[in-house]
């Protein structure tokens, strides 16, 4: 049997959740659980502010994308391809193609040990997300889980921001121009194999 690897597929808005559910079921009716091993619906943690008032309040990395890992057969393509909300396989023509171990790593879409070059009380500067180029201090960090907790300045006062590790830099490290961010770059790959696919059928 092919290795499983992680494929990203475009879902009309707001069908994230839906997809998600509706494939949970076929794979267990369909017997498939050692060909769709996982489903997922990236999310994180955002501070909304409204007057005086701040809430913390989840959302989708990705409006419009799910994350599947899976053996790629013509059955699961077929499956998946077909199921209530999905537009399509991103990649190349709709062509599948399955994201890099650097990409799934940054997606934070399997638990691994995270490498961490800063520590509690250190300055990082945030670099995806809704607070990219913040600037903030480590309050403390939760390896197993590759979470960080950045406490930054926002409106004159003191937030806490719970991050994937990854998502944030320490300041010194910046001066290197090789620590590039995945997430941001496979965002940007989805984009564009968004518009070669829309393209494809003008």
């Amino acid at each position: 049997m092919s290795e499983a690897k992680w494929y990203v597929v475009h879902t009309y808005s707001g069908y994230e959740n839906k997809v998600k559910t509706n494939l949970e079921k076929a794979i267990e009716n369909r017997n498939l659980e050692e060909l769709i091993i996982d489903i997922r619906v990236p999310t994180e943690d955002v501070v909304e502010t409204k007057g005086e008032e701040q809430k913390v309040v989840t959302r989708k990395i990705f409006p419009g994308y799910v994350l599947i890992k899976m053996v790629m057969t013509d059955d699961t393509w077929y499956i998946i391809r077909n199921t209530t909300g999905v537009t399509g396989f991103v990649g190349p023509g709709s062509k599948p193609v399955p994201l890099t171990e650097e990409e799934v790593g940054a997606l934070g879409v399997e638990v691994r040990q995270a490498e961490v070059d800063y520590a509690v009380g250190d300055n990082v500067r945030i670099i995806s997300g809704a607070f990219v180029n913040q600037i903030g201090i480590v309050d403390s960090i939760d390896a197993h889980n590759r979470k960080v907790n950045v406490s930054v300045v926002m409106f004159g006062r003191k937030t806490l921001l719970e991050l994937f590790i990854e998502r944030a830099v320490h300041v010194l490290r910046l001066r290197s121009q090789k620590y590039l961010f995945h997430a941001e770059v496979l965002e940007h790959n989805i984009q564009y194999c968004e518009k070669r696919r829309l393209a494809h059928f003008k």
